[in-house]
């Protein structure tokens, strides 16, 4: 099974952007469907992107739409979250994770296998 480990986080001030990146070994990454999924303080983790095995197949929390891309080369076996235009409230951990079974919605937490350890992202005002 993979293994993720998330890169990118940082400080940014509100309306700036970061790119996240989960980088994954020890599988077949292309068999995998991917999520980011964030966790601010206090509160549970919460659904932002989702894609496809071949990167055809996209969505995202209504909060984060217009605003923030997934993407992924499965040759680098990495996926990516490019969020602009951020703000202070997406101040949180953000996480991917990797999912091999369609068992529970893909916005559902319970829906994937594997976790990375998670990337802090803060937006200052």
């Amino acid at each position: 099974q993979v293994q993720l480990v998330e890169s990118g986080g940082g400080s940014v001030q509100a309306g700036g952007s970061l790119r996240l990146s989960c980088a994954s070994s020890g599988g077949t990454f292309s068999s995998y469907r991917m999520g980011w999924f964030r966790q601010a303080p206090g509160k549970e983790r919460e659904f932002v992107a989702f894609i496809s095995m071949n990167g055809g197949s996209t969505d995202y929390a209504d909060s984060v739409k217009g605003r923030f891309t997934i993407s992924r080369d499965n040759a680098k076996n990495t996926v990516y979250l490019q969020m602009n235009s951020l703000k202070p409230e997406e101040t949180a951990v953000y996480y991917c994770a990797a999912r091999s079974s369609l068992r529970s919605p893909y916005y559902s937490t319970l829906g994937y296998d594997v976790w990375g350890q998670g990337t802090q992202v803060t937006v200052s005002s």
